[in-house]
């Protein structure tokens, strides 16, 4: 969807929308700037917090984190920003030694399901393969790029290709998506399945599908649904009913692909949803696409098994769960909050990240040009300015008993950098309410980070 004046002009005269999608697919919730934490003095914070944070030399110094995440069904991995590179090395660390150490089985990310699912191919060795870890990461192509597309994944992806070689085909760990962006690539797989395997299926997806993706824009999918009162949903749905409903037939035929349409059908389930929501004001957009977070990471603890574990990488406003913020008082929700309810808090473990200062690649606009920018000094308050005071860096700090951590029990800001980042506003912009230890297991903190590193076109 593209974010011109008209756009912006039509949501207000036509469709009553609050205009807010560009920025909540940002994954930048716009906050206040932090405030006084109330009873608890600074000083206090910065003595509790030079106690119990860890020094870290790296990422090999992370053997009391995995203790406690491996334990765990899912391990939630955040980032304060979508483009700086400490936080995508140190999750791979992390992620690395889950999987070796801990018999993990996958990693899915906040990237579109069928895009990685190409990706997935070459990590588990399946068939149509790509012939190189750097010519599958052209499948990372939708904006913004930088996000999937650098050194830093490429490394991982390479090293998941490698570590799967000589392991049995059932114990591969795969590589997933659970982003709703690519739901056109979506239909596309799930038509294609059925073309192949179900003809008469086939013709029945593409009408039903046909009543979404006529429209020659979302926008104008929206002007439709506000005209007429009626939407796409059923339709839709009906596909996901009939893929359900065929599910052992489909799986004798092609169980990869298969694996890969039932859930590119609920993505684009959602995906609709999350598009529709924007009629409405309120919450409805972001919670449909945090719902399908959890629907696909769900989806793929069944796949793998009773005993399956899964790593989750989203942005810490995904993450670190929701009921510890202000992003609550809005009434929104996130993997992080939805995994504990569901779960049980016994089975989830939430690794936040942050930063004082240093580099980041983003946008001023959606869908803009990447830019290196420098994220400024946090303000004075935040959780990133009291933990740069107690002057440890790297820092782990582990919150498995949160009433270890009273010192820590007040609101704070806590920074929150998306694709879209404006420098200049960040201490209005850029903090979300937080009380840490309600929201995070632990939280890894660096004084100064660099940004990511782009892979070349």
């Amino acid at each position: 969807m593209q974010k011109s004046s008209r756009y912006r002009k039509s949501c207000i005269r036509d469709l009553y929308l609050s205009c807010i999608l560009p920025v909540l697919v940002a994954g930048l919730l716009l906050s206040a700037a932090p405030v006084s934490a109330g009873g608890i003095s600074e000083e206090e914070v910065i003595t509790h917090l030079r106690e119990h944070g860890l020094h870290l030399d790296g990422p090999q110094d992370l053997g009391p984190l995995l203790e406690r995440a491996g334990r765990h069904r899912l391990v939630l991995l955040g980032e304060a920003s979508h483009g700086t590179s400490e936080y995508y090395t140190w999750r791979a660390e992390i992620s690395r030694r889950l999987i070796e150490e801990h018999d993990f089985d996958f990693i899915i990310v906040e990237g579109d399901w069928p895009l990685a699912f190409r990706v997935n191919r070459h990590v588990k060795h399946l068939k149509e393969e790509p012939a190189s870890t750097r010519e599958v990461m052209r499948h990372f192509t939708r904006w913004p790029q930088w996000m999937w597309g650098n050194e830093e994944v490429k490394e991982l992806i390479g090293w998941m290709h490698e570590f799967n070689a000589d392991r049995p085909a059932h114990r591969r760990a795969g590589f997933y998506g659970m982003d709703i962006y690519a739901h056109e690539e979506g239909i596309a797989d799930v038509v294609g399945f059925l073309e192949e395997h179900d003809p008469s299926a086939a013709r029945m997806a593409r009408n039903n599908y046909g009543c979404f993706t006529r429209h020659r824009d979302m926008q104008a999918y929206l002007q439709m649904v506000h005209r007429t009162r009626e939407h796409c949903g059923d339709d839709i749905e009906a596909v996901h009913r009939h893929m359900e409903e065929n599910r052992a037939a489909y799986l004798s035929a092609d169980s990869v692909r298969f694996v890969n349409t039932l859930q590119a059908s609920r993505m684009v389930i959602f995906a609709e949803r999350h598009i529709r929501g924007n009629l409405t004001r309120g919450p409805h957009s972001w919670n449909h696409r945090a719902e399908h977070f959890y629907d696909a990471a769900r989806y793929l603890l069944e796949q793998y098994g009773e005993d399956a574990r899964g790593i989750v990488w989203a942005h810490n406003t995904h993450i670190g769960d929701a009921r510890a913020t202000d992003m609550h008082n809005s009434g929104m929700k996130n993997i992080g909050q939805i995994a504990r309810e569901e779960m049980g808090e016994d089975q989830v473990y939430a690794v936040g990240f942050g930063t004082y200062r240093g580099d980041v690649l983003a946008a001023r606009q959606w869908e803009g040009s990447m830019e290196r920018m420098q994220v400024p000094a946090a303000v004075s308050g935040s959780y990133e300015y009291l933990m740069q005071q107690a002057g440890i860096s790297p820092m782990l700090l582990l919150m498995d008993d949160p009433l270890e951590h009273e010192p820590l029990m007040q609101a704070r800001g806590n920074r929150a950098v998306g694709v879209v980042y404006q420098p200049e506003r960040d201490a209005t912009q850029n903090y979300v309410q937080t009380v840490l230890p309600r929201r995070y297991d632990a939280f890894i903190f660096f004084e100064e980070t660099r940004a990511l590193s782009p892979l070349e076109q």
